[in-house]
């Protein structure tokens, strides 16, 4: 199992900017929606690390590469489940997020998964 979140751990690009390596800050492997479904969910990754550091930060830079793989339960939960909550529009998470990967489809994903989102009314 992974350590837990630490206070501060993005890595700071600049003032209004900061860096979340997946990988390196909260798993090598990212797997379930829930918290219950495990330590390293997707609720936890959006509660712990990518809505803080979207509310503390203009811009949210996530590095995507190194982790062994990603399910559409994580994925879903950790980027659309911040629209589908409320948190964030569809517009400003495409003015805050970079997603980065040397491989397409996770950010395709993603992007599929916060643009198909519908907010809570």
């Amino acid at each position: 199992m992974d350590d837990p979140i630490t206070n501060e751990t993005y890595m700071i690009q600049d003032m209004s900017t900061a860096i979340i390596n997946i990988a390196k800050q909260f798993s090598r492997f990212p797997a379930g929606r829930f918290l219950e479904d495990g330590p390293n969910t997707g609720a936890r990754f959006r509660d712990e690390l990518l809505r803080p550091a979207l509310e503390k930060y203009d811009r949210v830079i996530v590095e995507m590469d190194g982790v062994v793989g990603y399910g559409s339960s994580f994925l879903e939960e950790a980027f659309g489940g911040l629209v589908r909550m409320g948190a964030f529009s569809k517009e400003e998470m495409h003015q805050k997020i970079e997603l980065r990967s040397r491989l397409k489809s996770p950010v395709r994903d993603a992007w599929d998964y916060i643009d198909s989102a519908d907010a809570a009314s």
